[in-house]
């Protein structure tokens, strides 16, 4: 096991780096560091949601599985050069995308976040993971960056979606759909 955090205030932060666990510094904005808070952030959305998910123990292993990995994740992309997420913790997640999507109608609209607590957050759990996705590909743009870890972040995003239609009709909720405004009509010139 790596070392303990027994000093949380060290000041070494105070002049807008950090380090990295390799013991380099960068700066706090550096696309590698925007990738790694917003894995943090995702994975206090991931937490938000398993609170709400009472009476769904299935779904709650599923999303705690999921914390381990983000946390993982998270220390791979602070370790430049180093794997920890591989193929099969993506696959893992198209298992469970297959085996919740078997229950599910076709979807014919498009699906506003929302609906109930519940489905909003996992609503946001989608739109974080699709952002961090997106700090991994500029990172990736930049340096080499495991390409697991990038679909991997995608394949989460796709879970939470199905999870949350699938929360919906488990609950007997209602999707809340999308109603598209009247069709933009072109100006005449």
């Amino acid at each position: 096991m790596g070392k303990r955090l027994s000093k949380i205030v060290t000041r070494t932060g105070d002049d807008g780096t950090t380090g990295l666990t390799g013991g380099d510094r960068i700066p706090k904005n550096a696309t590698r560091m925007q990738a790694i808070g917003t894995v943090d952030e995702l994975n206090a959305f991931v937490g938000l949601f398993i609170a709400y998910l009472d009476g769904h123990e299935d779904l709650q292993k599923i999303f705690l599985r999921i914390q381990h990995d983000l946390f993982d994740l998270g220390g791979e992309l602070s370790m430049p050069g180093y794997t920890m997420i591989k193929a099969e913790h993506w696959q893992t997640l198209e298992e469970h995308i297959t085996r919740l999507n078997e229950t599910l109608a076709p979807l014919e609209n498009f699906i506003l976040p929302g609906g109930s607590k519940l489905l909003a957050y996992c609503h946001i759990v989608r739109t974080v993971s699709r952002r961090a996705e997106r700090y991994v590909v500029a990172l990736s743009a930049e340096e080499d960056v495991n390409a697991d870890t990038r679909i991997y972040l995608n394949r989460l995003s796709d879970l939470a979606f199905i999870t949350a239609r699938y929360l919906a009709y488990e609950h007997g909720e209602t999707e809340v759909l999308w109603q598209p405004a009247a069709a933009p009509q072109k100006e005449n010139s």
